[in-house]
């Protein structure tokens, strides 16, 4: 898991092939006008989620994991508040993996909380489970680059 700002990114262009792709797209798009949505940039390979909302309350957000992408979730607007746990450390999932949404849920609690501020980013890779817009009713206006775990 890494916690970053985007002033920063070039410091992880080389833990993945398509991590520079993903922060230009960061970088040169005007993020606060950018429809909500999904928006490819390298097909299945690389593609944005933008959303905008208010998130879930700490009794009740699930962690979650997925296998077939890695997470870069970037704070365009607001401060939203994460939670992290090791894969290794969690119990079995709630349900099974869904291979269509690439998540699985787990019953674990975290104790590893952080607040993500506008101008930065989380980077969770398939062994990190995760809680995202942990912020009850504050609004977080936020985008989520999906990059294939695969390079091909």
């Amino acid at each position: 898991m890494v916690l970053d700002k985007l002033a920063n990114a070039q410091r992880y262009y080389t833990l993945h092939p398509r991590f520079e792709k993903a922060f230009a797209y960061l970088r040169d798009t005007n993020l606060a006008t950018e429809p909500t949505g999904l928006h490819e940039i390298e097909g299945k390979k690389l593609f944005a989620i933008v959303s905008e909302g208010k998130g879930v309350t700490e009794q009740e957000y699930k962690l979650e994991v997925h296998r077939k992408y890695i997470d870069i979730q970037f704070i365009i607007s607001g401060t939203d508040r994460m939670g992290w746990k090791d894969l290794a450390q969690c119990d079995a999932p709630n349900d099974s993996y869904n291979e269509e949404r690439d998540a699985a849920f787990f019953p674990d609690k975290t104790n590893s909380w952080f607040d993500v501020p506008a101008g930065s980013f989380t980077i969770f890779y398939p062994d990190d489970t995760h809680a995202a817009m942990v912020t009850g009713e504050s609004v977080v206006r936020k985008v989520v680059l999906k990059i294939a775990v695969e390079c091909k």
